[in-house]
């Protein structure tokens, strides 16, 4: 984690002046008992009816504070717009993280306290429907401006009520962007044009926050404009600047325990819409087997992300969610052999720059399913040769 004192504090709009517990609350009590909007004039009519002096100056703060928490996401909304942001997390009431690429910065947001932090996580689960309270401690939704949020509540979570949201990004990146930038080094991204361009089966590894979906949405922007991509996923964060794409996203169960659509299922109805590239956003527990089924079925060119601390390490994951799942691992490797070609690894630098780090050759070892490094990429962006290099070269020459 970066040192907030390393680089300057994330330049936001900064929060009205507290105003008194007692005051909000108060309020806060009129507004649900009369069931009537928020307005200046219902705020000092509230607080002369609770005996407090009603100044325009005492007015205004009670409405701003009231209206931060019940539109958007209150204090954090200004933390969202900011340029760059991927992630904005709350640890509690007192610290507030962003992560603008360089690692993760403590800003200068807080609340007053975990109840706080506490309603704004119950209000935006509200927004997608779901349930969030003591019986029903934690939640992971997509929020209608497409915001993936995930939530804790103490006292599960310490120092208090854990809030996590990754912000969308606008618009796609593309290949060269992530060039320019230092994501990709050159070389890499003419590699994996390469890939694309010869429809080889790919997956994309890496840990939380690598950066697995932002190059995942520039590779698939770069597919054939005639190919006809689907998209399956646990939640909509792939958005490929692409004339033809038909995406699928699963749903969980409702209040009732009803209504679930996992990515297993969503998976084995992509394969009947025809798809020339079929991409699975994140794979992560039973999905794993319909997955390699499907990459198994003539569908060249599919792809999917997974987390892995390396390209090498990305065959014993893939075992790991496939034994869980039911499947042996003999049939899990034999899958995975004819099923995948490339792996990309992504990772953080020494400056905790997201970046292109490894591109594996899947291949058989002597225990096995193997991936072994074609090319690494130093943080300088510089090349260097792995022991797959001649395989890597034989898969993506014409």
């Amino acid at each position: 984690m970066t040192r907030v004192d390393e680089h300057p504090a994330p330049s936001y709009s900064p929060a009205a002046a507290p105003v008194a517990a007692d005051l909000l609350d108060g309020v806060r009590e009129r507004l649900a008992r009369d069931a009537a909007p928020l307005s200046p004039q219902l705020v000092a009519r509230a607080l002369r009816d609770q005996g407090h002096p009603v100044g325009d100056a005492t007015v205004l703060a009670v409405h701003d504070a009231l209206q931060r928490d019940v539109v958007g996401a209150g204090p954090l909304e200004p933390l969202l717009r900011l340029e760059g942001v991927t992630d904005v997390l709350v640890n509690g009431p007192g610290a507030v993280y962003v992560d603008r690429g360089r690692g993760l910065e403590l800003t200068g947001v807080r609340f007053p306290d975990d109840q706080a932090v506490r309603r704004l996580a119950q209000r935006l689960a509200a927004t997608a429907g779901r349930r969030l309270d003591d019986a029903s401690p934690h939640v992971d939704l997509r929020l209608p401006d497409g915001s993936r949020f995930h939530a804790v509540l103490s006292p599960l979570a310490r120092p208090g009520t854990t809030l996590s949201l990754r912000v969308p990004r606008s618009t796609v990146f593309t290949l060269d962007e992530l060039v320019a930038t230092g994501a990709v080094p050159e070389a890499g991204a003419a590699l994996l044009r390469q890939v694309v361009e010869r429809r080889l089966a790919f997956l994309v590894s890496g840990g939380t926050g690598s950066g697995k979906t932002t190059l995942l949405n520039a590779l698939l922007s770069v597919v054939d404009p005639t190919d006809r991509i689907v998209l399956v996923e646990d939640a909509a964060e792939l958005r490929p600047a692409h004339a033809h794409v038909v995406a699928l996203e699963a749903r969980p169960a409702n209040i009732e325990g009803a209504g679930e659509v996992t990515l297993r299922t969503l998976v084995r109805q992509a394969l009947r819409m025809r798809p020339d590239r079929l991409v699975v956003g994140e794979v992560r527990g039973a999905e794993v087997v319909d997955m390699l089924a499907a990459m198994n079925t003539g569908h060249e060119g599919g792809c999917a992300t997974v987390h892995a601390n390396s390209a090498a390490d990305v065959p014993s994951r893939v075992e790991a969610l496939a034994l869980a799942a039911g499947l042996s691992r003999e049939a899990t490797h034999s899958q995975l052999r004819s099923a995948v070609d490339v792996v990309v690894h992504l990772g953080r630098g020494r400056d905790r720059r997201r970046r292109v780090r490894e591109l594996g050759v899947v291949g058989e070892g002597d225990r096995g399913v193997e991936v072994q490094v074609g090319v690494g990429f130093g943080d300088d962006g510089r090349l260097v040769p792995g022991p797959g290099l001649d395989r890597l070269t034989a898969l993506v020459e014409p």
